[in-house]
Order: structure tokens, then sequence, then C-alpha cells
């Protein structure tokens, strides 16, 4: 089964670091980053509004909690917003390919 992350961060540098880590540790597949978001949000009871990049990780669904909590210890913010769930459905050959990325990550 297939699995996605969705994160958000504060600028594109921080974004592919993240992107690259759990690449490299084969956590991820792949990483979508989209720039310019502009988030509106409440924080600590204020209002406030950025702009932001966004990233959609894709994953096999064995490695979404180790990448969902190695993402919170590499993301900079001090409480990132980080949202993993387990795909319903996928292409046969994206879902092979997202299971075998668990396979390697063994």
């Amino acid at each position: 089964m297939s699995a996605l992350i969705w994160s958000t961060f504060g600028d594109e540098a921080a974004a592919r670091a993240a992107a690259g880590a759990l690449l490299d540790e084969r956590l991820v597949a792949c990483a979508s980053i989209v720039p310019g978001l502009r988030s509106l949000y409440r924080w600590r009871g204020e209002r406030g509004e950025s702009a932001e990049v966004g990233v959609l990780f894709k994953t096999g669904d064995p490695l979404l909690e180790r990448a969902v909590a190695r993402l919170a210890q590499l993301h900079p913010y001090e409480t990132p917003a980080i949202v993993g769930w387990r795909a319903d459905s996928a292409a046969p050959a994206t879902a092979q390919w997202l299971s075998g990325l668990a396979e390697d990550a063994q």
C-alpha cells in the first residue's frame, strides 16, 4: 500500500534539505516541492500569514510512521505541521514502486 506525507517549510532550501535526507535514508521515494504557498494560520492565539513551500512526500505504507518521525526531527519549525496518511488506491505501477522502497529500507 502507498502512503503520503504533507508538510510546509519556510523556504525552499529547508524543504530541499529535508527531502534530500529522507530520500538518502530511503524513507521516501519522491518529494514534490511546491513553492509559492501563502499560509494563513492561527499560532499561539494570534493570526498570522506567511509565504511557505509545501512538500508532498510519497512512501510505502510500512515506512509511513518512520518517515513522519524522521521528518519531525529534521524539520526546522518549532512545531511543524506534518500529516501522513495511507492511500486507499494507487495505480499498480505506483504501488509497486513504493512497495519496493520499503524492501530497500530494510
